[in-house]
């Protein structure tokens, strides 16, 4: 059995150096969460994808509705349909349609979207498009895959809108 530890020795240890004991305690501990609630799968990937440089030069859209959103947790996550995202500047409307199991079709409208440019991040790929008069765009075919929008008013004095990452 251990010796109590009084205050005063809680104190020295809490201001003391990482010894051997906690390196193993702690690695037992990243064991156990490993475990009992693993990292999604690609989570990091999501997270560093979320975070450019752009981001700083940028308005951040909101992600505002969607018929179903993909699962944060866990194997099997069920694919968006339709998602709205908002900004000051702007709202966008994607609707997600699955072509075959790799590919899927984005109709997309913006408002107010006339000459609304359109660039579609999916890792190191980038597609580029612009909106008709209505505000309408389309990416025919599109890989699965984490994604991202970049949305350009025609104004240069105008940021950037940027989303949250999605998964096609």
């Amino acid at each position: 059995m251990s010796a109590p530890r009084n205050s005063q020795n809680l104190a020295e240890l809490a201001v003391g150096e990482i010894d051997d004991i906690d390196i193993a305690n702690l690695q037992r501990m990243a064991q156990l969460y490993d475990a009992l609630d693993p990292v999604p799968a690609g989570l990091v990937d999501r997270i560093q994808f979320g975070i450019t440089l752009d981001a700083l030069h940028a308005e951040i859209a909101e992600l505002q509705r969607s018929d179903e959103l993909v699962g944060v947790r866990g194997e099997e996550a069920t694919e968006t349909q339709t998602i709205t995202f908002t900004s000051v500047a702007l709202t966008a409307m994607v609707t997600i349609g699955v072509q075959s199991a790799d590919r899927v079709r984005l109709d997309g409208w913006v408002a107010p979207g006339a000459g609304v440019s359109v660039e579609l991040r999916i890792g190191s790929d980038v597609l580029r498009t612009e909106c008709d008069a209505d505000g309408r765009f389309v990416f025919a075919e599109v890989p699965r895959g984490l994604a991202q929008f970049v949305l350009r008013v025609p104004d240069p004095d105008k940021l950037p809108v940027i989303t949250p990452s999605v998964e096609l």
